[in-house]
Parts: structure tokens; C-alpha cells; sequence
């Protein structure tokens, strides 16, 4: 408490305070997003640089981005509450096949050349390098929607006319031995729209598409270009490009989801085949010199989940 006689040497020492406590929070708010967890301390939704790589901690994912410089999405990627790994292998939202209506580009984003940076909010962002062979320059942001929720952002540009361009993006999981996907007639729910199990006896590899425009496009011997060819039991179709896993086990549930107009189809193998994936092949457009187009994606990963939960998860990014 001030003291009267002591007035403006208090005043002094009020303004230092607020000056110093004004500076702590510009340089807070400078290295990304803050939201505050339930013991109000400050939880950043931002990556952090780490040589080559870039982790993150929300508060309720751990991991890193980029492993090793390696595009392979996010990998390790832990729930910090219950410990339990979620990706496995190439990572979760990992780009990998490029694909047109005659060619398939390299074996896999994997392998082609790229560069990241920090961006100025926390974000990610990813340049692929082509060489002359490749149709189209490829770029990719990562941001943290909030602390269970990661948006990822991909833009092409085409060097020259492209007929039916596809970005496939993969998801490798840990666990998570059940597969679904949201479709229009689902007999799972009486025929309605719903989330369709991907069980053994339809198949080892099954895509829903969009619509029957999409069955053509998967059907135009894209999928049996070399490497790993692979023959797509048709699902019914998509009520939206959506699909999720469960593990039981950690009670979570994983998301993943894209905007309809960026999104003509979602594959899985059936749900305890040992890939344990889910793919949403993007775009699928025609494209001329110069056009670029961008596909906008979500994860989310969430505990105690239900099936209404999480079509409500994905209707809030679909209003976005």
C-alpha cells in the first residue's frame, strides 16, 4: 500500500510495473497464439523451431512437425493427458501421392525436396522444390486451431494444363483400430446418413467418393501406377469428407476432415489392418498454366467422443 508522503515515488513504480508487464505480453503474444488452461497458465498454440524440425506442446498434444527436416507430417504426436502415442510411421497429415489423369508424380512427397519456416503467429509453413518433372509447385501451412485441433492448408500451382490434379493425404496412427467413415447411406444407421465401419469383408482397401464423377476419377487407372498399386472397393458415397478412428483402449477418437469442395473422396484400409490409415484424396480439379487452387484440412483429436460429437466437430470447421 502507498503511503502519502511516499505518492509519486509510488506512482513511479506503478508505471515501471505496467510498462514491464505490457512488454512481457508483447513478447508473449509476438511468438503465437496464447489461450489460458484451467490453472490460467498460458498454453501456446504455436510450433517451436528446434534445429531442423519444429515441436509443440498445446497442453493436450505433444510432438514434432517435420521430423529430421523429413516431410512426414506430424511424428511423434502423444495426448498428454493419457500418454498414448497417435501417429506411427510416415505421421499424421503427411502429403504423399501426386497424382493426374495421366501420370503419378515420384513416389511421394516424402522424398522430394522441401524447405519450412516459423511463421510470425507459430504456423508452419512448407515449400516443396520440384524439379522440371513435376506439373505443379506445392506449398502447405500448419496452424493449431486449439490446443486438440491442427488446420493444415495446401496450395498448388500448376506449371502447366493439368487434367483431374489429386493431392492424397495420409494419416498413420498408433492404435486406433477402428475405422470409420461418414456416409449418405450408411447400414449401420438404417440407411441414413452415418458413420460406416470399415470392416474385413469389404475389402482390405475402401474409398467412399463424393459422387459418381469421383468413382470415374478413381477408376481412371491412377491407382495402378507403380509404386504400391491398389484396387478401391467403392463405399457409398460421402455425406461429407469425414473420417474418424477409435481406440478403445485411451478412449480417443481421431478426426479428420476437409471442406466439401476440396475433398472428392476418403479412403481407409479396413480398420485393424496393420497400416491403421486414413487418406483424403484433395482437389481433383483441371487446372491451367499458372492457376493455383488450395484445399483446406482439419485434425482433431478428442476423448469420449460421439458419433453426433464428431459431425458436429466437423460441422463448426465447415462454417468457417
Amino acid at each position: 500500500m502507498c503511503r502519502e508522503t511516499n505518492h509519486s515515488a509510488c506512482a513511479v513504480d506503478r508505471r515501471g510495473f505496467l510498462q514491464s508487464g505490457l512488454s512481457a505480453s508483447a513478447a508473449l503474444l509476438a511468438s503465437g497464439p496464447i489461450l489460458l488452461a484451467a490453472d490460467r497458465s498460458p498454453v501456446r498454440l504455436a510450433f517451436v523451431e528446434d534445429r531442423n524440425q519444429f515441436s509443440f506442446d498445446t497442453g493436450e498434444l505433444r510432438g514434432v512437425l517435420r521430423p529430421d527436416g523429413l516431410s512426414r507430417g506430424l511424428m511423434p504426436l502423444v495426448h498428454v493427458a493419457t500418454g498414448k502415442p497417435i501417429a506411427r510411421g510416415h505421421g499424421v497429415f503427411s502429403h504423399y501421392r501426386l497424382l493426374d489423369a495421366e501420370k503419378r508424380y515420384g513416389d511421394g512427397a516424402w522424398s522430394w525436396p522441401s524447405q519450412a519456416r516459423l511463421l510470425d503467429d507459430g504456423a508452419v509453413e512448407v515449400v516443396w522444390t520440384f524439379d522440371d518433372s513435376c506439373p505443379c509447385l506445392m506449398q502447405a501451412i500448419y496452424r493449431f486451431a486449439d490446443p486438440q485441433t491442427l488446420d493444415l492448408t495446401t496450395t498448388v500451382t500448376a506449371r502447366h494444363k493439368l487434367r483431374r490434379l489429386e493431392v492424397f493425404l495420409a494419416s498413420y496412427f498408433e492404435g486406433f483400430p477402428a475405422s470409420f467413415v461418414y456416409v449418405q447411406d450408411s447400414p449401420q444407421a438404417a440407411g441414413q446418413p452415418g458413420f460406416l465401419e470399415a470392416r474385413r469383408e469389404r475389402g482390405v482397401w475402401q474409398m467412399a467418393p463424393r459422387d459418381e464423377a469421383a468413382v470415374r476419377m478413381i477408376q481412371d487407372g491412377r491407382w495402378q501406377r507403380p509404386p504400391h498399386p491398389v484396387d478401391w472397393q467403392i463405399l457409398p458415397n460421402l455425406a461429407a469428407p469425414l473420417a474418424m478412428r477409435r481406440d478403445s483402449e485411451s478412449g480417443l477418437a481421431a478426426l479428420v476432415m476437409a471442406r466439401p469442395e476440396d475433398c472428392f473422396a476418403v479412403a481407409t484400409p479396413y480398420g485393424e489392418d496393420s497400416h491403421r490409415s486414413l487418406y483424403l484424396s484433395l482437389l481433383g480439379r483441371d487446372l491451367q498454366a499458372g492457376e493455383s487452387c488450395t484445399a483446406k484440412t482439419r485434425l482433431a483429436i478428442r476423448r469420449g467422443l460421439s458419433d453426433a460429437e464428431a459431425i458436429e466437430c466437423y460441422e463448426a470447421f465447415r462454417r468457417l
